[in-house]
């Protein structure tokens, strides 16, 4: 189980509405020595002003700005000198910066080493909304699941490695 973190964009009345980040991490199969890899979703809750197919719009337009293409191909950013997509982890927190979102959401110590040990992070953003995603309530493993491996989540999403940044002393 994890907890979603929600952000409402600034100005009031957006067509993105809520968006909502969902920090989890893979689980190896129980036989096997595998690392453990950390993920980040972002998707709307589809409550913008104008509706969820307005939102879905809106926000497959600002991930064409920022470089993410939406459909079947990854987009490795751990290869890119300048991406405007950064994520910093420390202190069981990831602070993921797109153009038109900043968010901190807490992750677990789990998520938080496999993120150090690989040295990035896989980001899904999904242009379908998830309105039984609410702000601060847990969302339990099965729920995920059902969310992100639904057939139609590849090809109407933003997926992209970022690399994980730490702070320096």
């Amino acid at each position: 189980m994890t907890s979603s973190t929600a952000v409402t964009p600034e100005k009031q009345g957006s067509l993105l509405g809520t968006l909502i980040i969902v920090p989890w991490a893979n689980e190896p199969a129980p036989d096997s020595e595998g690392p453990v890899t950390p993920f980040l979703l972002v998707c709307s809750r589809g409550d913008g002003r104008e509706g969820p197919e307005a939102g879905t719009k809106a926000l497959r337009a600002e991930l064409e700005k920022a470089g993410l293409p939406v459909g079947e191909n990854m987009t490795d950013l751990t290869r890119e000198t300048r991406s405007s997509v950064s994520l910093l982890v420390e202190a069981e927190q990831a602070v993921l910066t797109l153009p038109f979102l900043h968010v901190q959401c807490p992750v677990s110590p789990q998520w938080q080493k496999a993120a150090y040990e690989s040295g990035s992070a896989y980001l899904m953003c999904a242009l379908r909304p998830w309105p039984e995603a609410v702000q601060g309530k847990p969302v339990g493993a099965e729920q995920l699941r059902a969310f992100v491996s639904d057939e139609q989540m590849v090809p109407t999403s933003a997926r992209c490695l970022v690399p994980v940044r730490r702070v320096r002393t």
